[in-house]
């Protein structure tokens, strides 16, 4: 099994490369947690916090980018 601290190391390095992005359109992205059974829960703040097309971020851009970088992720979800 996966260790969490070591995925949470490469998730935030991940987000770090995603972040430019969603600065550029006035938002951000802040890691809340990586679970057990490796499910990321980020929350998008700024521009990106209420944002109609949040969604499509999360799911098209931030989680196949995550998934790709950290292969030992499951999914991807917004924190609330």
């Amino acid at each position: 099994m996966a260790d969490i601290k070591e995925v949470t190391k490469k998730v935030e390095k991940s987000l770090e490369s995603i972040r430019p992005y969603l600065q550029a359109d006035g938002g951000d992205i802040s890691l809340v947690e990586v679970s057990p059974e490796m499910v990321v829960k980020v929350r998008l703040i700024g521009a990106c916090h209420g944002c109609p097309f949040s969604y499509q971020t999360l799911k098209a851009g931030v989680e196949q980018s995550l998934m790709k970088d950290v292969p030992e992720i499951k999914a991807v979800v917004a924190a609330e």
